[in-house]
């Protein structure tokens, strides 16, 4: 009986190795991949990148010569703004906060210790910052305390109640700011805006601006969105009202205005404001917004 036993036991082994071999096994396969200690995801502004050629754009330089227990990916999206390029700005935007949700999504689900860092540029935080809040309110798809650290640069959906590093700046951003902001992650959350870049320091006096940011934003709604859409329309036209009422809207509306704006946008896009972040300098120390930014990366992946 014995040695009919030390039979079996032996097939048994002879089997498992055949279907498991030793040293090169199951033990290998199911492996898994390395996870860094931070995690962060990147989202190019407007024309920096596309899915037809992914590029890093102005935020390499946050994002360059990093401790080897992080790990940066950027998010490849249309980066587009107008309907002759392709997508309307809205759906671009989504595409980028899909794209930026779908790698910290998969990024938790593989690896449970580590951190995310979430930075974006121009569009790019748009999308960044609509996904902080997300996390930060509690609806995202990892809790607010996985994330260590968000940068946004020229964020369009700015609120002058964000933490706003740099001297300050008027306004909020052209697209209006976030409904909730951004909770949990309020103190983890940094803002950059220079001074006179129109895309995140529209003037509060600036309803027409103001009214042509938001259809950007709703070029392409989200149902979900809703009622934060109609919170916003509400803000813009309670804020019309005390201003002065809807004569003040249809002053800015004249020809006259319309031509002086025209001139406005085309001063400050040639100005090249919204390109200066690695220039732009945000405290006493000489930092730059790009340099600063990494710097708290630098301290976040060593605490």
């Amino acid at each position: 009986m014995f040695s009919r036993w030390r039979t079996a036991v032996a097939g048994a082994a002879a089997m498992a190795t055949t279907v498991f071999p030793i040293g090169v096994g199951a033990t290998a396969h199911a492996a898994p991949p390395e996870c860094p200690g931070l995690y962060v995801v990147a989202v190019p502004g407007t024309w920096e990148t596309s899915k037809a050629d992914p590029r890093e754009g102005m935020l390499a330089a946050v994002t360059n010569n990093l401790p080897s227990n992080v790990r940066t990916d950027y998010v490849a999206y249309a980066a587009t703004a107008f309907p002759w390029e392709g997508n309307v700005y809205g759906r671009s935007e989504q595409e980028a906060l899909n794209g930026a949700r779908g790698l910290v999504s998969a990024m938790a689900r593989r690896c449970g210790e580590t951190r995310f860092a979430l930075l974006g540029y121009s569009q790019g935080a748009n999308a960044a910052g609509d996904l902080a809040a997300e996390i930060g309110t509690g609806l995202g798809v990892v809790p607010a305390n996985r994330v260590a650290l968000v940068g946004l640069v020229a964020d369009p959906r700015r609120s002058p109640s964000d933490q706003l590093i740099g001297r300050p700046v008027l306004g909020a951003g052209a697209s209006g700011p976030r409904v909730g902001g951004f909770g949990w992650l309020s103190s983890r959350t940094y803002t950059f805006c220079a001074p006179g870049d129109l895309y995140c320091s529209m003037p509060n006096g600036d309803f027409a601006g103001r009214i042509a940011g938001l259809l950007t934003q709703l070029s392409n709604p989200d149902p979900a969105q809703f009622g934060n859409y109609q919170q916003q329309v509400s803000t813009l036209i309670n804020d019309a009202f005390l201003a002065g009422g809807l004569n003040l809207l249809d002053n800015q509306l004249t020809n006259s205005e319309y031509n002086q704006r025209k001139k406005q946008i085309d001063d400050f896009l040639k100005s090249g404001i919204h390109q200066s972040y690695p220039r732009y300098v945000v405290d006493p120390s000489g930092d730059t917004a790009l340099t600063w930014l990494h710097q708290q990366l630098l301290n976040v992946a060593g605490s």
